[in-house]
């Protein structure tokens, strides 16, 4: 009667085709309403110089897939394309989905049942002790064999469905890394280059600044010959330009890096950045809109939190492996051959070979093993639930310090340009001053640096509002993607 029972539950088990383990449901969207604690302006402070404009907030407005486009620079797009097409580290990642997808199809082949073909030929010598009679001598002879061996694993439980469902989720988690390297590379192309711009506008102040040091140098000497002003006044000036010069060699430098950055980037070596195209800031164009993404969509956007996801999946499934690993594995085996001692004879009549089995292994005792692995996967999808929980407060974290950086670099840009403006007003009425002599040389040399101060700063407050910007983009997780982009849809 328990076996009549047994054999019922495990052929209701196959026509159900369940599989032990929780069915996988995928996280609830986060209940977060808003992205930073107070509400964002309608838009943001604007300035009265290039990248000033003032920047507007869309809430729920797609992301176009290449938003760098909204830079409007050709030259960018085009280092872009060729980066996507050329960048080891995107094909890295193409190589790894390519690897997961090919172990979910070996997977698949467990569904099946395993089909060899064998053939031996073995030289053999038996005692006679083996039939009774230890005094006579039996001659050694050779067996010839050839067969179809039929083997079938039932998945009664669903472990290998489990399997296969870890390994898709595998798969899902490799195409989520890609698109996650596809924004990374992306990102740092535009932010690269909003850098190098920088870089170079932050050079070409200096130099302007050194050639009108230089040339209020040339006047303080002059003076000084006159008998105008002192010697210790001369040696100021002089202090004041070495100053200056030894700003420009760090920027140069980091003009060169940047450029070097650029070229790995693109997939090419650091001496081959000369042919890339250059950028300055004013070849970019700061985008006026910028599209925000609800917050109960930002998880089905970012890469990362998705490819967090599929590791949750992964997880799930691993649950229902152990647990069907705790059940009975039932095997069916056949065999078709020929066997015989003379080659010749091998597929002759009288020859046939055949055998029909089946197996079942119940697990009964492991020394707590397989309860202890099941104990092993509920931690490990509890870990990996509250690995997800963490990334998706982090991208939370991403979007709203952005959002208020972009707020603050817009007033902070104002104050900058105000600051620039009126430090170079006071510098060039410190200089007609001191010509007549109506100011010291102490307060003109006061008045350049304040303007060299406000002049730097002023470049480097706008380059932050473009990085800040493509940083927004990235925090949000991209646009929509296609397949031909690296990315998928969900």
């Amino acid at each position: 009667m328990r076996l009549l029972r047994f054999q019922a539950a495990i052929l209701a088990a196959a026509l159900a085709g369940c599989a032990a383990g929780p069915d996988f449901r995928r996280p609830d969207p986060p209940s977060a309403v808003s992205y930073t604690p107070s509400a964002l302006p309608a838009e943001t402070a604007a300035a009265p110089v290039a990248g000033g404009a003032p920047q507007r907030f869309v809430p729920g407005e797609e992301i176009p897939s290449q938003w760098w486009a909204l830079f409007r620079s050709e030259p960018l797009d085009r280092l872009i394309r060729r980066a996507l097409a050329d960048s080891p580290t995107l094909a890295a990642a193409q190589a790894k989905l390519r690897v997961a997808e090919e172990n979910r199809r070996a997977q698949v082949g467990v569904f099946f049942p395993a089909v060899d073909g064998s053939a031996s030929a073995a030289r053999r010598k038996f005692s006679g002790a083996l039939f009774g009679a230890p005094g006579n001598e039996l001659a050694p002879f050779t067996l010839y064999n050839a067969s179809v061996n039929v083997s079938y694993a039932l998945d009664l439980f669903g472990g290998n469905r489990r399997e296969l469902e870890a390994l898709q989720a595998q798969v899902d988690y490799q195409r989520f890394q890609l698109q996650g390297a596809w924004l990374a590379l992306t990102s740092n192309l535009v932010t690269t280059a909003v850098l190098e711009g920088s870089l170079r506008a932050q050079i070409g102040a200096t130099r302007e600044i050194i050639a009108a040091e230089e040339t209020q140098l040339d006047l303080v000497e002059q003076q000084f010959r006159l008998g105008g002003v002192s010697r210790a006044e001369v040696l100021a000036q002089q202090a004041q330009l070495a100053q200056t010069r030894v700003t420009l060699p760090p920027l140069e430098k980091q003009l060169a890096q940047a450029r070097h950055r650029l070229a790995i980037l693109a997939g090419r070596f650091p001496g081959e950045a000369g042919t890339l195209p250059e950028f300055e800031l004013d070849g970019l164009d700061l985008p006026r809109e910028l599209p925000v993404s609800i917050p109960s969509s930002l998880a089905r956007r970012r890469p990362d939190i998705l490819a967090a996801e599929e590791l949750l999946h992964a997880a799930s499934a691993g649950i229902g492996v152990a647990t069907a690993n705790l059940y009975p594995q039932v095997t069916l085996t056949g065999s078709l051959g020929t066997e015989t001692n003379r080659i010749r004879d091998l597929f002759g009549g009288g020859t046939s070979v055949w055998g029909l089995g089946a197996g079942l292994l119940q697990p009964l005792f492991r020394g707590g093993e397989l309860t202890a692995k099941r104990r092993a996967a509920i931690a490990a999808y509890e870990q990996a639930g509250a690995q997800y929980r963490e990334t998706v407060l982090l991208a939370f974290q991403d979007v709203a310090d952005v959002l208020r950086a972009l707020e603050m670099d817009a007033r902070t840009l104002k104050a900058q340009s105000e600051a620039e403006a009126a430090a170079r007003a006071s510098l060039d009425l410190a200089r007609q001053q001191f010509r007549l002599g109506a100011a010291s040389y102490l307060t003109l040399l006061n008045a350049e640096r304040q303007h060299q101060q406000a002049r730097i700063g002023l470049v480097q407050a706008r380059a932050a509002r473009y990085s800040d910007t493509a940083a927004l983009f990235q925090a949000l997780g991209g646009g929509t993607w296609s397949a031909t982009e690296g990315g998928i849809h969900r």
